[in-house]
């Protein structure tokens, strides 16, 4: 059965670009965007003080600030379906039950946390980002009664455009977010031991940032997802993803997009986003990332590392996830 009108979708979240530009909210957009496409109502509203006071527009999706001071109860009223995540779960939990409003939750990561807001019981879709995390995340409602767990969930491995981010590799070594956890210490390392090599610092959208204080490393700001082809990208060689924890790690799709390589610590997440295409070494054993760093510098290596890169992108295509998303979300509207 089609839908035969537009829904009215409501969103609520912490964040959005151009402002804080992170995974979860890039991958929000991107999904956000098909639905519109398909002639739905789709906006943003926020939940923190920002720069923005006025509505603007992102990638053709409606952002509402909370300075612009609106009645965001209102709009729930009058919604469809309600979609949130992060650390805006339990609030908008809470008001969709009130008003009835079915509820559609992002799952970014698998933290008790994230689990434990759905289990409060009018979560019509809980949405996955990747096989691991249902597994984590069925593992950790088998503490719950049936009556409280989401009704339905739903795989959406984030989804990258390729076409979007394809271009030609650069000459630098890059680490996306200079936080510890996503391996800052690495990348001095390497930094440090590989002084003829020119490396890429780019400060991240959260985290404590610490990049390397060194001549053969550039540093530049968080960049916005739509300059990340241009700014990042572009000027990229290999990609470091040495991080303690991923759920995915989108900027690993992204650059596989334009055959980047990527050196990963094996997270759960990156072993299954990255596939056969990732290059893991244990983010403890910097000897053995800078052999293997070395190693893959060289141009038999690349060459055979970039193919397999863009053999994953094109296995990472996101069309079926996207169709079967937006399916859901009319689903659940009309449920």
């Amino acid at each position: 059965m089609a839908v035969t009108k537009p829904l009215r979708i409501i969103a609520r979240v912490h964040a959005m670009p151009p402002e804080h530009n992170a995974g979860a909210e890039h991958m929000l957009v991107s999904m956000l965007r098909p639905l519109a496409e398909r002639g739905h109502d789709v906006q943003v509203w926020l939940s923190r003080y920002g720069e923005a006071r006025e509505r603007y527009e992102y990638r053709g999706i409606q952002v509402v600030p909370l300075r612009a001071g609106l009645d965001f109860t209102s709009a729930l009223r009058h919604a469809d379906v309600v979609v949130s995540h992060l650390e805006c779960v339990p609030s908008t939990a809470s008001l969709a039950r009130g008003f009835g409003k079915p509820l559609v939750v992002l799952c970014h990561n698998t933290h008790r946390l994230s689990f434990r807001d759905m289990a409060a019981g009018g979560t019509a879709l809980a949405v996955y980002n990747s096989q691991w995390m249902q597994v984590e995340a069925e593992l950790f409602f088998a503490e719950y009664p049936a009556g409280v767990l989401p009704q339905s969930g739903l795989i959406v491995r984030p989804p990258v455009f390729a076409g979007e981010y394809a271009t030609n590799p650069g000459k630098a070594v890059t680490l996306i977010n200079c936080s510890p956890e996503k391996g800052s210490s690495v990348l001095e390392a390497l930094a440090r031991r590989m002084p003829e090599q020119s490396f890429l610092a780019v400060r991240g959208a959260y985290g404590e940032q610490i990049p390397p204080d060194l001549p053969n490393v550039e540093i530049i700001e968080h960049v916005d997802g739509g300059a990340m082809r241009e700014q990042v990208y572009a000027r990229t060689k290999v990609l470091l993803m040495p991080s303690s924890y991923e759920s995915w790690g989108r900027v690993g799709a992204e650059a596989m997009a334009s055959g980047i390589p990527v050196l990963a610590h094996p997270t759960p997440g990156l072993c299954e986003s990255l596939g056969e295409a990732g290059i893991f070494v244990d983010r403890n054993d910097v000897d053995g990332w800078e052999a293997v760093l070395r190693e893959l510098l060289t141009p038999s290596a690349y060459r055979l590392a970039s193919k397999r890169a863009k053999i994953r992108s094109a296995e990472l295509d996101p069309t079926a996830d996207l169709a079967d998303w937006c399916e859901a979300i009319e689903e659940a509207a009309r449920a």
